[in-house]
C-alpha cells in the first residue's frame, strides 16, 4: 500500500510515519518544505521517500501521486501574523492536491481538518481551515474528514512542547488570569492510531470530531508538564490584559511568535468540542492524559527529538 503524506514533516506526520512503520507499512512518501524538520525525518527514517517541495507550486513532485493508494492530507499553516501564508499553505495547496487525487484516481483520502472549524474563534487559521474543509468535502473525492482538537505528543514544537521548553528556561512561568480555561487535548499517538484505522477500514463520506476524552484546565496541563519534566520553575498568575500586552510586545521582535494575542483569545473563548466514542468507532484504545504526558516527555527514542518551530 503506497501512502503519501503532504505536509508530513510536522507533528502529526512525524508521529504517523513512526506508527505506520510499526504496523509494517514501508511504501511511504512525505512531501514538505520545512528543510530542518525533513532532515530530522530523514535521520530517523532513511528508508522512506522524502521530498523537499513547496506544495503551493506545481512541479515534478506531482509524479509521486502516481500509483498512490491513499493520501493523508496534513499540510497546514498553523501560526503567523499575516494572512498570506495561511492562504498559500491551507487553500492553494489543497486545490492542487485535490486536482492530483482526481488526476491519478487515488481511491482514498484522509483529510486532517481541525476542531477550530466549529469554533467561535475568528482568526486566519480558523477561517482558512474552514475553507479548506469545505473544499475537500465539495470535491467529490472518496474521503474521511477528521477534526482533531489541540494535540500534543512526540515532536510537539508548537504547543505543549514549546511550553515545556520555555518552562525549563525560566524561573517563573506565567499563566493568564485564573488559568481555568477548559481544554480537551488529544494525544497525537491516539490520533495516529485513528488515521491508521481509517486507512485499513476505508471508512468514508463522514466527518468525525476527534476530541481528547478528558477535560483538563490549562493551568492543570501546565502543572502536569512541570511534573513530567521535573521543572523547578514557579507558576504565577498574571492579569489577562497584562499577559496580552506582553504577547503583543513580543510580536514586535519576533515575526513568527510561538504564542500570539489571537491565540490567547482562542484559549479563553470557552469552546467545548463534541466528544464521540472514537475508541469504539475506530477500534482503538485511548491513552489516559497523565500517561500520555509522561510518554511525551520521557520516551527514550523520541521525546528528545526536536523539530523547528
Amino acid at each position: 500500500m503506497k501512502i503519501i503524506l503532504p505536509g508530513g514533516a510536522g507533528l502529526v506526520g512525524q508521529n504517523l510515519v513512526a506508527f505506520l512503520k510499526r504496523k509494517g507499512y514501508s511504501n511511504l512518501v512525505v512531501l514538505d518544505k520545512h528543510k530542518a524538520n525533513l532532515q530530522v525525518l530523514r535521520r530517523m527514517h532513511p528508508d522512506i521517500t522524502i521530498e523537499d517541495v513547496d506544495l503551493a507550486i506545481p512541479g515534478l513532485w506531482e509524479q509521486h501521486f502516481k500509483g498512490v493508494d491513499a493520501v493523508v492530507m496534513l499540510q497546514a499553516q498553523i501560526g503567523d501574523l499575516h494572512v498570506e501564508p495561511f492562504i498559500r499553505n491551507n487553500i492553494t495547496t489543497t486545490e492542487i492536491i485535490i486536482d492530483l487525487i482526481k488526476k491519478y484516481q487515488i481511491p482514498y483520502t484522509v483529510h486532517i481538518s481541525s476542531s477550530v472549524v466549529t469554533s467561535v474563534a475568528d482568526d486566519h487559521y480558523t477561517n482558512t481551515k474552514k475553507e479548506q474543509e469545505k473544499m475537500v468535502l465539495a470535491s467529490g473525492i472518496n474521503c474521511v474528514v477528521l477534526r482533531p482538537t489541540l494535540m500534543f505528543g512526540w515532536f510537539d514544537r508548537k504547543h505543549l512542547g514549546w511550553l515545556s521548553r520555555f518552562m525549563k528556561k525560566v524561573p517563573v512561568f506565567p499563566i493568564p488570569g485564573h488559568g481555568r480555561y477548559m481544554r480537551q487535548p488529544l494525544y497525537v499517538g491516539d490520533f495516529c492510531t485513528i488515521i491508521i484505522s481509517c486507512l485499513e477500514s476505508g471508512i468514508s463520506g463522514k466527518v468525525f470530531n476527534i476530541t481528547g476524552l478528558e477535560q483538563v484546565d490549562y493551568v492543570d496541563i501546565i502543572r502536569q508538564i512541570k511534573k513530567a519534566t521535573g521543572s523547578k520553575c514557579q507558576i504565577v498568575h498574571l492579569p489577562y490584559n497584562l499577559f496580552s500586552l506582553l504577547l503583543r510586545f513580543w510580536a514586535l521582535f519576533d515575526s513568527n511568535p510561538p504564542f500570539t494575542a489571537s491565540q490567547l483569545k482562542a484559549l479563553i473563548a470557552g469552546d467545548a468540542f463534541e466528544v464521540i466514542n472514537w475508541p469504539t468507532i475506530f477500534g482503538v484504545e485511548s491513552t489516559p492524559f497523565s500517561t500520555a504526558i509522561y510518554e511525551t516527555f520521557n520516551d527514550p527514542q523520541y521525546s528528545r527529538v526536536k523539530l523547528e518551530f
